[in-house]
């Protein structure tokens, strides 16, 4: 029976709620570096969470990476890589629009588009993120924040006894269409690049998470069926997300 066969976990509040816990602390970390994220990494309590959830979520521990040196090395290594580190240019982006395999053919204003509308399905503005900026809707952070906030309400739904399949087709289409393409293109750049002076829990990060987003992927789709591709079709010919695909 292949991975893609296979019956997804039984699933409860409280391993949704492991699930929301992974998207957000990882949203957190590629979040531009504050010093509390950087006390987290030294003293072990972001690592202690995150193991923590992914325990609960894959029944494996998530290993332990040593921190930078200090808030400086982390916030430097951080923008080097992640901003303008080659040429005024980031050597790895974080937002999806810089990357026009992921754009496939889309105007960049029609790919923002269709990412917000998913945030405006739910309520969801992007959060400021540091000096006050609005992070942008296909900044990696920005998705992973989106995701938790689905697997947060999914937990409640289950915990409630309500139905949760709106939640789940919603994370199926988001990961299927932003995130895993996202993690996956971040982690070839990565991998083509050398001498990255990037955070260790960073790098981890990036060459884990593609694999899980995956898994979840497959979960959803075992459990309320395949992502539908006419959805795709709609958006390449610069038509908006029908918001009913979740109701």
């Amino acid at each position: 029976m292949t991975t893609a066969q296979r019956l997804p976990m039984a699933d409860s509040p409280a391993r949704a709620e492991a699930k929301s816990a992974i998207y957000r602390l990882a949203a957190v970390a590629f979040g531009h570096p504050l010093p509390e994220t950087q006390q987290a990494f030294e003293d072990g309590s972001f690592h202690q969470a995150l193991d923590s959830a992914w325990q609960a979520v894959t029944g494996r521990p998530w290993p332990c990476q040593p921190a930078s040196a200090d808030f400086v090395e982390l916030e430097s290594g951080y923008i080097r890589v992640f901003h303008h580190g080659r040429q005024g240019k980031p050597q790895v982006a974080l937002v999806a629009g810089e990357y026009s395999e992921l754009l496939d053919g889309i105007a960049r204003p029609t790919f923002m588009l269709n990412v917000q509308a998913f945030y405006k399905y739910f309520g969801l503005k992007a959060a400021l993120g540091d000096e006050g900026r609005t992070e942008e809707p296909d900044h990696l952070s920005t998705m992973l924040e989106f995701m938790a906030v689905l697997t947060h309400l999914e937990a409640q739904s289950l915990a409630q006894r309500k139905e949760p399949d709106a939640y789940r087709r919603a994370q199926r289409d988001f990961l299927k269409r932003c995130l895993v393409p996202l993690l996956e293109v971040i982690q070839q750049q990565v991998a083509r690049e050398t001498n990255l002076m990037l955070d260790a829990t960073l790098i981890r990060l990036i060459e884990d998470l593609p694999e899980w987003a995956r898994n979840q992927l497959v979960e959803l789709e075992a459990r309320i069926g395949p992502y539908d591709e006419k959805t795709k079709d709609a958006a390449s010919k610069g038509r908006a997300l029908d918001q009913n695909l979740w109701n």
